[in-house]
């Protein structure tokens, strides 16, 4: 399956969904940012690896993003601060394309909210070495090969759950960011 695809069909197959928001007791409302780009030709999004110094999900690929703070006017905000926070990305230079549905961290008591977004390709990213190891760019084109997706059942509060990953290189995204990406997969190209 082809990665090809322009912001503005990103933009459309995003729009033609209703969001579904949960609210969870005793979980925090959280927000992520996925930058997309284009560099010749293909596609690409924006992953880090988060250090092992953090508080939580820590040495694990994740999209920029963090817990919604009082100065925070919105969830999208969150993500913006966020993303400017952990690597250097400024909110003047980010297009959001669309959202996605809220999803749930069961072992740190999180809903995030994620934001697909397009970003001008070079960027010149800066790691905040307190919270991201590294500042991964992953083509779309190895996320829709299928050979690089997996499903494995696991058991989570007395019931078995599906959880996915995708081999990236030498790394794993699983976990939350898993299931945004996937979603954001399924949504934009029917993968």
């Amino acid at each position: 399956m082809s990665a090809k695809i322009d912001k503005e069909s990103i933009r459309q197959a995003l729009s033609q969904r209703e969001k579904r928001a949960i609210e969870a007791e005793g979980f925090r409302s959280a927000a992520v940012l996925i930058p997309l780009y284009e560099k010749g030709g293909e596609h690409y999004l924006v992953v880090t690896k988060r250090t092992e110094t953090v508080n939580a999900h820590r040495g694990q690929i994740s999209f920029p993003g963090g817990v919604h703070q009082l100065g925070d006017e919105s969830l999208m905000d969150t993500a913006l601060r966020e993303s400017w926070e952990e690597i250097g990305l400024n909110p003047r230079d980010v297009e959001i394309l669309g959202e996605l549905d809220s999803m749930c961290t069961f072992t740190t008591n999180y809903v995030v909210s994620p934001f697909v977004a397009a970003i001008p390709y070079p960027y010149e990213f800066k790691a905040n070495p307190g919270e991201v190891e590294e500042i991964i760019e992953v083509p779309l084109a190895a996320l829709l090969d299928r050979s690089n997706f997996w499903e494995e059942l696991q058991p989570l509060q007395g019931k078995l759950i599906p959880q996915y990953f995708y081999q990236c290189g030498d790394r794993v995204i699983w976990g939350a960011t898993a299931r945004i990406l996937k979603q954001f997969l399924e949504t934009v190209f029917g993968a």
